[in-house]
């Protein structure tokens, strides 16, 4: 071969060798060609710890529009929600082909009324607290109520000694949400005595946590009701000692995070992850972080201990799985589809949106067993 020949053969390879490496950069393999995971739209960050709680900020790859949704706190502080005890409201004038609850006129204690009169369809979170009515109750599950729209609400009581009425409305537990012990109740047993006995576990732990013959100590053992028991101004302050600082310097990270999506945070107490929480944008994240903080708070406090340090891998690990062994969906057609998710030694729920321009996963929450 001449060396004309030999420096065209180098040439025609070099030129090649580029090209493919051009298209290699252009087109790399997918994790699965790749032999490897896929990657999660979900990416742990450092922790933020004080004490035994640990909180892990999440971001996600990508984020949706949630101004259309109305909470629960923003609907009754309007007016535009009312809830009331089964069969205590008169109907509102209902909207051609939406869903007529039936009622048989009496209360009863795992189901309230709901009517949502904003134009805005309203978001229900597992654990939230209403106050008033023949006793206090918490939502049982995730759920979306239509516009303009009635509804029968499954609930779980979280006041077991009392069945008296108290008001004719329930309002809003202001900035509490219950605990991930008694959440995990509801949505995963779905068991009401279980549920009154974390609420009464709270309410033990609160009463030792009070000064000894002080008047925190007496109000906290004359109530049955937990959204009273963590009112008491011992408590909260207890609370706050751990939620406050948690709570600012997650607010800021949110603040700087706003371009990254901060959606959500995976939860460790005494070196053990227990939760996650994941909404479909930061500005959802941003109105439930107040009251999500204090139920991790609330659990911390009632869980004191220590552990080794959970590392942002673990937390990782744990983000990452999502499908389980078995899974449970119902559904309101054009409305919300609603998925429990069994895994070895975990529980997970989503909450995906089925209303016009959505189709999103609204709400996912992530309990360990």
């Amino acid at each position: 071969m001449t060396r004309k020949h030999k420096l065209v053969v180098l040439t025609t390879t070099a030129l090649s060798m580029v090209v493919f490496t051009a298209v290699a950069l252009l087109y790399p393999p997918t994790p699965a060609e790749a032999g490897l995971p896929p990657a999660s739209h979900y990416q742990v960050l450092s922790p933020i710890t004080h004490g035994n709680l640990t909180i892990f900020p999440v971001v996600a790859s990508t984020t949706h529009d949630t101004n259309q949704f109305l909470t629960l706190d923003e609907g009754l502080r309007s007016g535009e929600v009312e809830v009331t005890e089964h069969g205590g409201i008169r109907p509102m004038v209902r909207r051609p082909n939406s869903y007529h609850p039936t009622h048989d006129g009496g209360a009863e204690v795992n189901k309230l009324y709901l009517i949502n009169n904003s134009k805005r369809p309203l978001l229900l979170l597992a654990g939230e607290i209403v106050t008033g009515g023949k006793q206090d109750r918490i939502v049982g599950k995730d759920r979306i109520v239509p516009a303009e729209t009635e509804a029968d609400l499954d609930v779980f009581c979280v006041e077991p000694g009392r069945w008296t009425e108290t008001t004719a409305s329930f309002g809003s537990a202001d900035g509490f949400m219950v605990a991930p012990s008694v959440r995990n109740q509801a949505m995963a047993k779905k068991d009401q005595g279980a549920v009154w006995d974390e609420v009464n576990k709270t309410k033990e732990r609160a009463y030792t946590m009070a000064a000894p013959a002080s008047t925190a100590q007496a109000e906290i053992g004359a109530t049955s009701s937990y959204a009273r028991v963590m009112d008491n101004e011992e408590v909260k302050k207890h609370v706050d000692a751990v939620a406050a600082p948690i709570q600012h310097s997650y607010e800021s990270e949110i603040r700087e995070l706003r371009n990254r999506s901060a959606v959500g945070v995976v939860v460790a107490v005494n070196g053990r992850i227990i939760w996650a929480d994941l909404f479909a944008s930061t500005s959802l994240l941003e109105k439930y972080w107040p009251k999500l903080v204090r139920s991790y708070a609330s659990e911390a406090i009632n869980n004191g201990g220590s552990g080794e340090p959970v590392s942002v891998k673990v937390a990782q690990e744990y983000l990452d799985q999502l499908e389980g062994r078995r899974e449970i969906a119902e559904s309101e057609p054009g409305v919300y589809r609603h998925t429990e998710i069994i895994g070895d030694g975990y529980k997970a729920f989503e909450l995906t949106s089925l209303l016009p321009n959505t189709g999103f996963d609204v709400h996912i929450s992530k309990m360990t067993e």
